[in-house]
């Protein structure tokens, strides 16, 4: 029988009147409240407001509220509610002045690439140098194709930069599928440092076999705490996946166990999180049931923090998780702590907007209908 409190959570999403213009003016403003939950309570209303109404506000909100902080919040809850006006202020604000707004400007146009788009992106690249910002620029040239001018601009910089561009470059293109530059990350990935654990789990993502020689190099020879990647990477290869993910496993549980494994659990952790956002569902499950029990702060982290990563990218595979065991508010604190632990607020946007989708396409009554709407309720959503 549906839960008579769930049944009230859906009304509540799917029939919260119209709000007048000056209130959503006011919840507006109030999206740069120093005050969390006056914050959280106002986004909440906007998300909830007519669309003919919010979505003309945040628009203007997001082009020049008085306030930087509440463009950028605009700029994110509009990116989650109406993708035409998205993409029209995207554009437009594609050389903003506000670091933040660039920055969500560069991760909207990576989850929606526009071929007319490419070449101002390339443009902006020579002059974004911040290290809050530019990762994500790479992440949406990597996302816009494989063209000559784009193989051209990003396999060097495999090599070229400080590491922190080196890393979102080599981790981009394993995501969006840059074959054009496995040469470059096998060489990357056979050597010591920061970015060995990047450049494997890309090899693994691209799915290219020809970097099967140096995988099983690093079998032989790698670190210890790599040892977790190397068997997703060639679980990704289709290379006898089960010994592998058993692997990934035992070497999680084990590191779970005792505080003084860090560095080896955060390769677990890497790895489990990897096979995850391919797909194998145990490997999220696995992470869940390590971190709802873990008494260490420490191992609990460095769990909450992996899971974090596979759900904000996975949020369908989050809330099937979350349906099938029962809503269990113990899962849903997980996910919040998750969240809290990651300062990704347009990836977090994309998450609730994807959950609504699921809410307002699913039968009414239905358990994942239901889940649905419990999460986004859990998540302050």
């Amino acid at each position: 029988m549906v839960s008579p409190v769930l049944l009230l959570i859906g009304l509540l999403v799917l029939q919260t009147p119209a709000a007048p213009a000056g209130d959503l003016d006011s919840a507006i403003s109030q999206l740069g409240s120093f005050d969390f939950a006056q914050r959280t309570e106002a986004a909440r209303r906007l998300r909830r407001a007519d669309p003919a109404v919010v979505v003309p506000a945040l628009e203007a909100a997001a082009r020049s509220h008085a306030d930087e902080y509440v463009r950028y919040r605009a700029l994110v809850l509009l990116s989650g509610i109406d993708t035409a006006a998205m993409n029209r202020v995207a554009a437009d604000l594609l050389g903003d002045r506000n670091d933040r707004i660039r920055t969500v400007v560069y991760a909207w146009f990576e989850h929606h690439p526009s071929p007319g788009m490419t070449s101002r992106l390339i443009a902006a690249l020579p002059r974004e140098a911040s290290e809050f910002v530019r990762p994500a620029l790479l992440r949406a040239l990597a996302a816009a194709g494989d063209g000559p001018e784009l193989q051209k601009l990003l396999e060097p910089l495999v090599f070229r930069g400080d590491d922190l561009f080196r890393g979102s470059v080599i981790t981009a293109l394993g995501d969006y599928g840059g074959r054009y530059a496995v040469g470059s990350i096998r060489k990357v990935a056979m050597l010591d440092g920061p970015l060995q654990d990047d450049a494997v789990t890309a090899l693994g993502r691209l799915g290219d076999k020809s970097a099967l020689a140096e995988l099983a190099a690093l079998q032989k020879t790698g670190p210890r705490e790599l040892q977790p990647t190397v068997s997703a990477a060639l679980c990704l290869l289709g290379v006898d996946c089960g010994a592998r993910i058993r692997f990934v496993r035992e070497t999680l549980t084990f590191a779970a166990a005792g505080p003084a494994q860090g560095p080896l659990l955060r390769g677990a952790v890497h790895a489990a999180a990897t096979l995850a956002r391919a797909g194998h569902r145990d490997m999220l499950e696995l992470i869940v049931d390590t971190a709802l029990p873990a008494a260490d702060g420490a191992v609990r982290d460095s769990l909450t923090l992996g899971l974090g990563t596979v759900i904000l990218r996975e949020p369908l595979a989050a809330l099937e998780l979350y349906e099938t065991r029962g809503q269990d508010p113990a899962l849903a604190q997980l996910y919040r702590d998750a969240f809290d632990m990651l300062a990704e607020d347009f990836e977090k946007e994309q998450f609730g907007a994807a959950v609504r989708r699921v809410l307002w396409t699913s039968p009414e009554g239905s358990p994942r209908r239901n889940a649905a709407a419990s999460l986004l309720d859990a998540l302050e959503f």
